[in-house]
């Protein structure tokens, strides 16, 4: 049986959680509080060097990082990877834009929203513009979704879950998806998919 070590609020675990559910994979869930530094524990660090959830760990005792690289390994062999290779190119090109353009901004405005806001003016400066830089990565979600279901061919792939795990509750971070309607149908199609859980769901 896989074992996750994650922290439920994690958007970025979360999506591990969906896939493992998606794909009908058994597994333990193990919570590390990355607020109370238990990722940062000779424990954890010699499982992942880089001191971070998700990980996952698989029944030989290997562990895999990286919650865009579990998806990928995860997905083989199912319809969340497509087997035409530009379509699994395209899938690449949003899961990289959502590490670089999306999470930076969205899930970090978010987790300094809810657990540690700004508390001197550089800080607060750096959060706008993040906020900016979050506002423009929904409007180029938005337009993209104009007459698609779904961000690569006609049905979900792992750029879906992979993008939806910050954008569905990005209103935590005080972003409002109501000017982005072809967003909403989107988050409401993924949202209604098999094996869909809320964020916090172990």
């Amino acid at each position: 049986m896989h074992t996750l070590y994650d922290y439920l609020p994690s958007g970025n675990g979360y999506k591990v959680r969906l896939m493992l559910r998606m794909r009908g994979l058994p597994y333990t869930l193990v919570e590390r509080d990355i607020l109370r530094g238990e990722t940062r524990t000779p424990e954890f660090l010699a499982k992942n060097p880089n001191g971070r959830i998700p990980l996952l760990e698989f029944p030989d005792g290997r562990h895999l990082a990286e919650s865009n690289a579990i998806l990928c390994h995860l997905a083989e062999g199912t319809p969340f990877m497509p087997e035409d290779a530009w379509e699994r190119a395209q899938v690449m090109h949003w899961l990289f834009w959502e590490q670089y353009s999306h999470e930076p901004c969205i899930a970090t405005v978010r987790h300094w929203t809810i657990h540690v806001p700004p508390d001197t003016p550089e800080k607060r400066w750096l959060m706008e513009q993040k906020r900016v830089q979050g506002l423009a990565a929904l409007k180029l979600m938005e337009a993209h979704l104009q007459g698609r279901p779904y961000f690569v061919g006609d049905r979900a792939t792992i750029a879906d879950i992979a993008l939806y795990a910050y954008t569905h509750v990005a209103p935590e971070g005080g972003f409002s998806l109501t000017p982005y309607p072809a967003l909403r149908a989107w988050l409401a199609r993924v949202a209604a998919l098999p094996g869909m859980v809320p964020i916090t769901a172990g």
